[in-house]
């Protein structure tokens, strides 16, 4: 989680911090769903790495966005689901959801004019 002092002063600028770029949103988006392993998460993610994937999920879970539980199984079994924090940013990912939706319209009906 970030300190007080890393806080950026604009809460747009804390947002875009946490979830600004492409594959978090992705990541994000698809554990608003329910929880996912590893290998599942990122075959469902097209063009994601094995590496970016891990990394993300690492950011994410010190941030206390994502939430990785490890089960004692041979073999162990992981899975990522969001926290309360994460499920907060429902809303958000609703919205440019139906943002990018709209928008996907106007391009559309601008292109067949």
């Amino acid at each position: 989680m970030l300190t007080k002092e890393e806080l950026p002063a604009c809460p747009v600028a804390t947002t875009v911090r946490l979830i600004g770029n492409k594959w978090k949103v992705f990541v994000i988006q698809r554990l608003l769903d329910r929880p996912w392993r590893f290998n599942e998460l990122q075959r469902s993610i097209p063009g994601i790495s094995q590496k970016s994937l891990t990394e993300n999920l690492r950011q994410l879970e010190a941030d206390e966005i994502v939430v990785r539980t490890v089960y004692p199984e041979v073999p162990p079994r992981v899975e990522y689901c969001l926290s309360e924090v994460g499920e907060s940013m429902r809303p958000i990912i609703a919205s440019m959801a139906a943002w990018g939706t709209q928008y996907q319209r106007l391009v559309r009906r601008e292109s067949d004019a």
